[in-house]
């Protein structure tokens, strides 16, 4: 019995002449649309915009945290039964006999090109401080915060959110991509993607509506990774020449300001289109090939100077720690605590206070310290015991905003930055094996990842252990405890050099970072087609400068990010619903795909 052939006649409708010449209409004006009514609403209502955002992100957190956490587990899983199943994974994606495009090394290479990026720039340090101080087992009262007991279960949580459940996010996406653009000869566009289920309805609405979840999945992630960039670059600047200008003097901490934010945002974004205007042959290749030299100079600046045994050793026992907690940390889905939840765990002394309590209890930035400083009234009167009680009877809600702040933060920023890296994964791996593909994009840029977060980080944690920093790089915000790392393990001339370095390459990131989600944009818009005009990769470079400066500008001077995180946040949403559908979509196809090479053998 013959086995149906797959449906591979997919139509993009896309304009033959006018300004949208070779681009979908509809793609092109919705997405437009959705970005253009964004900037209003944050440039004239920002308080509303802040607010609304905030709120529904909240709310959404809430009802989908589980269904984030779950379905990423699930991802990572799907990969592997996909890699060692011997009918799928040795399917190369090709036609028969095609070899692959580029050699092993440039292959890796480009693999550890693309696990080093503005993130790991911005979090290298800031990652495993923070989950150093603040992480689920801390927040159970097993080890203490900022402590020795603490570096195992920091580091369980650095790898979680930059190992291989975030690769695996990628890899999806590309994986699909790939493999009908290679096996079928289809488009590079995300609606190819859902063809296995949905056949010819991809013509219509129903793929414009899916390419534009990519479009603007793609955009909001960029955004946000500009967004923290163009920060460690405002801080990176005023280590060099004190310009104050830039900064918000008046925390605890100095921190970018809105100006800084926007003059930066202007400037980088500036570089970027006239990045993405000189062609990718001279734009991103050069600056990915400079990025590639500098981040190799600044590794070995902190294997010489740094803590290079002590990070080693934290490599080692965190990744065997990792990996035993590893089915753990895929399905461990933590759901709110409601108040009435948390006043039926409270003692009998506490529970006519729980209004009061409730709110200090479940909030996962706190302490008990800090809980205790915070209450008044009756309930600051209550013996300790009772409060030390009250406290445990909210470790869920703790535990619950400390994953949706941390853990769905992560998933949602690397789901929504799927179209973009996917697609890249995608062009590279011509003529490799599905086995080849998940191991090569999963595991390998994963485990340098690893390297660059206990080398980097283990460095400041160590600093700070042996009581050289004396809390400076903890105090310092996010975006500086690089800079402020570099000033504790080295001095004078070599210091200047190698922040001034830093600076140049955050920049260098930052311009191909937004390069790239340019010509990307604009890829799915013209239906996989990467011949662009440059007047659409204006058009969109000035579109990404209005929603990220919009945004800022929303938030306000106190957390310029909160915006920009949260429509994250809520623009992921729908695409993740995508790539469920996509694993779905390629199981079908690869079954579907192993009937039909039985049937050819058997016929012949």
């Amino acid at each position: 019995m013959s086995v149906k052939q797959p449906f591979t006649d997919l139509q993009i409708k896309r304009s033959a002449s006018g300004f949208y010449e070779g681009h979908s209409l509809e793609i092109a004006l919705l997405s437009k649309a959705i970005m253009v009514g964004l900037v209003i609403w944050a440039l004239v209502w920002p308080a509303n915009a802040n607010g609304v955002l905030g709120s529904l992100n909240w709310r959404l957190l809430e009802d989908f945290n589980g269904f984030y956490i779950i379905i990423v587990g699930l991802f990572i899983f799907f990969l592997v039964a996909v890699a060692l199943i011997p009918g799928t994974g040795k399917r190369v994606m090709g036609p028969e006999g095609e070899k692959p495009e580029f050699s092993d090394f440039s292959w890796f290479s480009m693999m550890f090109g693309a696990g080093l990026g503005v993130g790991l720039m911005v979090f290298a340090t800031a990652e495993p401080l923070g989950l150093w101080g603040s992480n689920p087992v801390v927040l159970a009262g097993t080890v203490e915060a900022n402590t020795e007991a603490a570096l195992q279960s920091g580091y369980r949580y650095t790898f979680l959110h930059y190992g291989f459940h975030a690769w695996a996010i990628y890899v999806v996406t590309g994986l699909s991509l790939a493999y009908y653009a290679y096996t079928r000869d289809m488009p590079l566009t995300i609606r190819t993607a859902l063809t296995p289920l949905f056949g010819r309805l991809m013509n219509g609405f129903l793929g414009h509506v899916v390419d534009v979840l990519g479009v603007v999945a793609t955009i909001l992630g960029v955004s946000v990774t500009i967004g923290y960039g163009v920060s460690q670059f405002i801080d990176g600047l005023y280590a060099i020449s004190g310009m104050e200008w830039m900064m918000d003097l008046t925390g605890e901490t100095p921190e970018p300001s809105t100006v800084g934010l926007i003059s930066g945002l202007v400037v980088i974004m500036g570089l970027s289109i006239i990045s993405a205007v000189s062609g990718v042959g001279r734009g991103v290749k050069y600056l990915s090939n400079l990025n590639l030299v500098l981040s190799l100079i600044l590794l070995l600046v902190f294997v010489v100077f740094g803590s290079f045994l002590f990070a080693m050793t934290n490599y080692a026992t965190a990744f065997v720690d990792y990996m035993l907690h590893f089915i753990s940390l895929s399905f461990n889905a933590i759901g709110p605590q409601s108040e009435t939840a948390f006043a039926s765990a409270l003692p009998s002394e506490a529970a006519p206070m729980a209004d009061a309590l409730y709110s200090g209890a479940t909030n996962a930035w706190g302490s008990f310290d800090a809980f205790k400083s915070g209450l008044e009234g009756e309930a600051a009167a209550l013996p300790d015991d009772v409060l030390t009680a009250a406290y445990a009877a909210g470790e869920q809600g703790r535990q619950f905003g400390w994953q949706a702040g941390w853990t769905t933060f992560y998933w949602a920023w690397w789901i929504a930055f799927s179209p973009f890296v996917g697609l890249f994964l995608a062009r590279i791996s011509k003529g490799r094996s599905v086995r080849e593909f998940i191991i090569g994009c999963v595991f390998a840029p994963a485990l340098v990842c690893f390297a660059w977060m206990t080398i980097l980080g283990g460095t400041a944690i160590d600093l700070e252990l042996n009581g050289t920093a004396e809390g400076a790089i903890i105090g310092a915000s996010n975006t500086a405890k690089l800079f402020v790392t570099l000033q504790e393990m080295i001095t004078g001339g070599l210091l200047s050099g190698i922040t001034v370095m830093c600076v140049v390459l955050i920049m260098t990131f930052l311009v191909t970072s937004a390069d790239s989600g340019i010509l990307v944009m604009n890829t799915i818009m013209s239906g996989g087609d990467q011949k662009i005009g440059n007047k659409h990769k204006i058009v969109w470079g000035l579109i990404l400068t209005a929603v990220i400066g919009a945004l800022i500008l929303a938030a306000g001077e106190n957390n310029p990010m909160d915006a920009l995180r949260n429509a994250m946040i809520i623009g992921a949403l729908p695409f993740t619903m995508v790539m469920g559908l996509m694993c779905i979509a390629l199981a079908k196809a690869l079954y579907r795909d192993g009937l039909r090479a039985k049937h050819t053998v058997a016929a012949e």
